[in-house]
């Protein structure tokens, strides 16, 4: 067993543990967890995660139907198969003001929901990912500017006034919202969601219908699919990769098909 001491710090243990001959890391936590753990074994051949849901959101488990139940997400880790999912690589613009990399997992975005995530992780979290997503979405868009925003997917260009740009590997995202239906996170593309500038009536609306799934086709929203996505604004963005907020646009993000093994229920 290896123990997380600070943010960041499973990236380094997992690199470790694969170093040393680890064929099987089990991760024991939540989506951020997740993450850090991808970006320590990201490509590397032999060797397979599994999750032991523990964190709050558990978005990136319920793409592959892993059990939030304990004994459940142990049985998977024993027995379950592996499978090959892509892996989403982004470069960024870091708090520092450098440019930045790292890998996700399930979904990144840039606009609201960047600062959706922040607003969450900076506030309590007792009452549970889904309570504590919705609770910041509904804060952080009272307060949000929604400015003009242009996004490239491989090379089909949309530029206006925009709430929130998804890039879509895993369907969940927010602690629950089930934000992309069909993305697939073997076929070696991304899902891309454009959602325009929505007005309370419409946040108020369609907010119940993303935790079913049934919020698309919308108005005010496009799906684009593509393996390369840059987006920019006209004033910086904040980004959010797997609930976690390192840095603003612009920000370029690209498909890595088959860059980690994850075990599944068999």
């Amino acid at each position: 067993m290896r123990f997380s001491e600070r943010p960041g710090h499973l990236t380094q243990l997992a690199r470790e543990a694969a170093e040393d001959g680890a064929s099987l890391l089990v991760v024991v936590g939540g989506d951020g967890s997740v993450n850090e753990v991808a970006n320590g074994v990201a490509g590397r051949d032999g060797v397979e995660i599994a999750v032991l849901p523990r964190g709050t959101g558990w978005d990136f488990v319920r793409t592959y139907e892993i059990p939030h139940r304990l004994a459940g997400a142990i049985e998977v880790a024993l027995t379950g198969r592996p499978r090959a999912i892509d892996l989403g690589r982004a470069r960024y613009r870091s708090w520092a003001g450098g440019e930045a990399e790292a890998w996700f997992a399930n979904v990144a975005s840039a606009g609201m929901s960047g600062a959706i995530a922040q607003r969450a992780n900076e506030t309590t979290k007792a009452l549970g990912g889904k309570a504590s997503y919705l609770w910041a979405t509904l804060a952080v868009f009272a307060r949000w500017r929604v400015g003009s925003v242009r996004v490239d997917v491989d090379g089909e260009v949309r530029e206006g006034r925009m709430h929130d740009v998804v890039v879509a590997n895993g369907r969940y995202f927010g602690g629950g919202m089930m934000i992309c239906p069909e993305a697939r996170s073997d076929d070696g593309r991304f899902d891309v969601l454009l959602i325009g500038d929505l007005t309370k009536r419409d946040l108020l609306v369609t907010l119940p219908k993303t935790y079913r799934g049934t919020h698309l086709p919308h108005a005010k929203a496009e799906l684009l699919r593509g393996v390369a996505v840059s987006i920019d604004g006209a004033e910086p963005l904040p980004i959010q990769l797997d609930g976690e907020q390192p840095g603003t646009t612009p920000a370029r993000f690209e498909v890595v098909p088959g860059a980690l093994r994850l075990r599944v229920p068999a």
